[in-house]
């Protein structure tokens, strides 16, 4: 890259954006990370198109950088191309069209397993009829790690006694085995026994939760409610409680009690074991205990 038109770049921000010595020079680096990368392609970086900025961002993918970092970086070439732009200098911005690097999002922080024990508690103190739905809901998100989807749209007939495993259609229609504890089992008997009895034809007989609504089963907004009830009645801030944090709290707790990444990609119907490694942290803090706890030459 032109250091001519690089430094031009920066003096712009500093006096017409104010931007900071710290700003300018991440800004710098980033510039010249992107210059040595067309070096090695032989290319001048002020008349690139757009495929070596995707070759670009996909070298910073394959080495690793976080994508709060390549965001970065493809912030600072769409400012650095506009101001080609703007000055003439070419007559396009490359950077349009591209795609910016997608931040994971961060994971919910799951429930302690005794705010779990409270939040049954809580749901089955809930007034007649709410208090074994509730009940039998978080069972099954925490005792499975079902999404609230899944949940809502179990067909009357799924949970039987005599079959610990149902199949569950999930993301992209795929089909997975999920093992179902007997009290989710005895739980959802007993919110079922507890319904009102709908008539011959209607469709709430064909759910395991069933509603009023047109869809004649539960909706994801109204088994929100229905955990937020449990969280208030136990005590626990009901921003906290949700079919995706009860869903995580299964999957932490499992991997803290020593499961495999493997096995949880299983249980939860990931279709990239990718996907599943965002629990790896849990992981980590659970074999950095178990050599603190046993290695020889750990402290005592």
């Amino acid at each position: 890259m032109a250091g001519a038109l690089r430094e031009s770049f920066l003096e712009m921000l500093a006096a017409e954006r104010g931007a900071a010595l710290n700003t300018l020079a991440a800004y710098r680096t980033d510039l010249e990370d992107f210059a040595a990368f067309c070096a090695r392609l032989g290319l001048a970086p002020e008349a690139v198109g757009p495929e070596p900025l995707s070759d670009y961002l996909r070298s910073l993918a394959d080495l690793g950088l976080k994508p709060r970092t390549a965001a970065r970086r493809l912030s600072a070439l769409r400012q650095f191309y506009r101001f080609l732009a703007r000055e003439g200098i070419r007559p396009d911005d490359p950077t349009e069209l591209l795609d910016g690097p997608r931040p994971t999002p961060p994971l919910p922080k799951p429930l302690a397993e005794d705010e779990v024990r409270a939040l049954l508690a809580g749901a089955a103190a809930l007034p007649k009829g709410r208090g074994p739905l509730a009940v039998a809901a978080i069972e099954l998100l925490y005792g499975a790690g079902l999404r609230a989807t899944e949940l809502v749209t179990l067909p009357a007939s799924a949970l039987r006694a005599d079959q610990p495993m149902i199949t569950l259609r999930g993301k992209g229609g795929r089909e997975r085995l999920v093992p179902i504890s007997s009290r989710a089992r005895e739980a959802a008997a007993e919110a079922r026994a507890g319904e009102e009895e709908a008539p011959p034809g209607d469709r709430r007989r064909r759910w395991l939760f069933p509603s009023r609504g047109a869809s004649g089963h539960m909706t994801r907004q109204g088994l929100g409610l229905l955990l937020k009830e449990a969280a208030m009645k136990a005590g626990l801030a009901p921003d906290r409680v949700s079919p995706h944090v009860l869903r995580h709290s299964f999957a932490s707790h499992l991997l803290a009690r020593g499961a495999d990444l493997r096995s949880l990609q299983i249980l939860l119907g990931h279709a990239d074991i990718a996907t599943t490694q965002i629990y790896t942290k849990v992981m980590e803090e659970r074999l950095r205990a178990l050599v603190e706890a046993h290695h020889p030459l750990a402290e005592s």
